[in-house]
């Protein structure tokens, strides 16, 4: 893969932007495993193995299993995943996929009602950040260390 812009050495404003919302997101009431969760389904659905690669490597450090991160892609076919873990995992396709409906009034409501709007807030939040890191890192050329 050709090597591409570092967006960091060369725009670091931007990148110190961007850490910004990391450094507000690890303020936030959402649990380290459901924001990894958040951050693999989104990379996955985006096609970014930089992000798949770190975060879940990040989320099995944080106690996140194997298997729960093997089935994620098909995280509706399965009851590893609590109601508020599926809630959250379809807040993170809906954003993601913003193109074919954006969030939907359904998982907009059933989350506001599970999580309340100020988590709802931060967990559109979660969703934004990494669909930009996600951006950056596929137009980027960035790649998964070895």
């Amino acid at each position: 893969m050709e090597t591409r812009v570092n967006i960091n050495e060369v725009q670091p404003q931007a990148y110190k932007a961007l850490f910004a919302l990391e450094g507000y997101m690890a303020t936030t009431n959402i649990p380290k495993k459901h924001k990894e969760l958040i951050k693999i389904r989104a990379s996955q659905i985006n096609g970014c193995a930089f992000c798949i690669d770190m975060h879940t490597k990040d989320a099995i450090k944080n106690g996140e299993t194997n298997q729960r991160i093997f089935l994620l892609n098909a995280w509706r076919e399965t009851a590893l995943f609590t109601e508020e873990e599926k809630v959250i995992l379809a807040i993170t396709e809906e954003i993601t996929l913003i193109h074919k409906h954006g969030l939907s009034s359904e998982t907009y409501h059933k989350a506001v009602q599970l999580f309340g709007e100020n988590t709802v807030a931060q967990l559109i939040m979660g969703v934004v950040a990494i669909n930009a890191w996600n951006r950056i890192a596929i137009s980027t050329n960035l790649e998964p260390a070895e």
